[in-house]
């Protein structure tokens, strides 16, 4: 029983990454810029029975585009998912006389397109027929459809990962069964890693669309601390004085000290909260942004004191952030501004302790905007 039971965890673990390969297909079909190549990497851990969780990694690879504008069509082409199934899973199942491997997945994602509600969906796929050698390891894959979704609304859109599960079921030579049946397992993303894989500002149907590149940096003033931010920034012109479109943001990793001397580290997630509005003026503009703000990753001497996605802000902050002197719509510049965070919530046993550490005002962004494309 120990065998058979180590045998359909180590299966179930690599063949699991099956689905979740097919899952970060799907949400990165779903968000790149058009004609992109897509190449991500991703670790999860999967729960072994007897020697105890065990870390895998997984590489996506696709061809995919995104509409320039709200009303367009998200497609993809060329889906390639590779997973390496170890030489430990693969002697258990000799052991028990499995000569392949079959089966079906589903990968849970969630989309949201602008201001309309986050819709969950979840993908059926199809793990093929794949041949089991007696060690070393070897390379299954899953196919599903991934079909075409029209973005209806202007704003950020983006991609998260959300559950994986498969049923799979390894056969002997014959056809058979073996031991292990048929059965259903997961896996869960590796705290730390960045679980959106779409991250786009798609622009109103206005006559002109302005897309930027955001370098920059970010200061949270009552942690002390100072770190780079990178994203986008999109602007689609409406009516000539007002604008939709705005900030979006990369996960940021933020190095601090706290009380001068406790090193520490936090993971920032900005997210848009509702619509990005604005108004045009002279050469700039003046964004009216609201974000959330979730710390899903912080450590304390190295070691984490919180994790997972529900360490937030209470509520959403708002910031003003206008463009600078010298700033052109054609050719970008500088944009600055402050915004106030509100306390924690989520955060676990240390939220009131993480949130003291956070909360407050005077947080301010320095950003420079560069032109990445003006579609007319």
């Amino acid at each position: 029983m120990p065998l058979r039971s180590s045998a359909r965890a180590l299966l179930a673990t690599g063949l699991v990454l099956l689905l979740i390969a097919a899952g970060l297909l799907f949400a990165a079909v779903r968000g790149a810029a058009a004609s992109t190549p897509v190449d991500k990497k991703l670790s999860f851990t999967c729960p072994f029975p007897l020697i105890g969780l065990q870390k895998l990694a997984v590489e996506i690879k696709a061809e995919f585009d995104v509409p320039t504008r709200s009303g367009g069509t998200l497609t993809t082409s060329g889906p390639e998912v590779s997973v390496t199934v170890p030489d430990k899973a693969t002697r258990g199942l000799a052991l028990v006389g499995a000569a392949s491997i079959e089966g079906t997945a589903a990968a849970g994602v969630t989309l949201t397109n602008g201001d309309a509600k986050p819709l969950p969906v979840r993908i059926p796929l199809t793990v093929a027929k794949t041949a089991v050698p007696q060690s070393g390891t070897f390379s299954p894959h899953a196919t599903g459809s991934v079909p075409a979704i029209k973005l209806a609304n202007p704003g950020r859109t983006t991609l998260v990962i959300g559950d994986f599960t498969t049923r799979l079921t390894p056969k002997k030579v014959d056809g058979s069964f073996t031991g292990l049946g048929s059965f259903t397992s997961g896996c869960t993303l590796d705290p730390g890693q960045d679980p959106v894989l779409l991250s786009v500002d798609l622009p109103g149907p206005g006559t002109t669309a302005h897309d930027y590149t955001v370098s920059g940096r970010t200061t949270i003033r009552a942690l002390g601390a100072t770190t780079p931010v990178t994203g986008g920034f999109g602007v689609g012109a409406g009516d000539g004085q007002t604008f939709g479109g705005g900030l979006a943001l990369d996960r940021a990793h933020a190095e601090f000290r706290l009380f001068g001397f406790l090193p520490g580290t936090a993971d920032l997630v900005f997210t848009p909260s509702g619509p990005q509005t604005g108004e045009l003026g002279g050469t700039g503009f003046t964004a009216h942004t609201r974000f959330d703000l979730a710390l899903p990753l912080v450590t304390l001497l190295g070691m984490p004191v919180s994790s997972g996605p529900d360490c937030r802000t209470s509520s959403p902050a708002a910031a003003d952030l206008r463009t600078g002197e010298g700033f052109a719509m054609a050719a970008g510049g500088a944009l600055t501004g402050t915004f106030a965070l509100a306390p924690l919530t989520g955060c676990g046993a240390f939220t009131g302790y993480l949130s003291s550490f956070v909360q407050g005002e005077g947080n301010t962004f320095e950003l420079a905007l560069a032109p990445r494309a003006v579609s007319r």
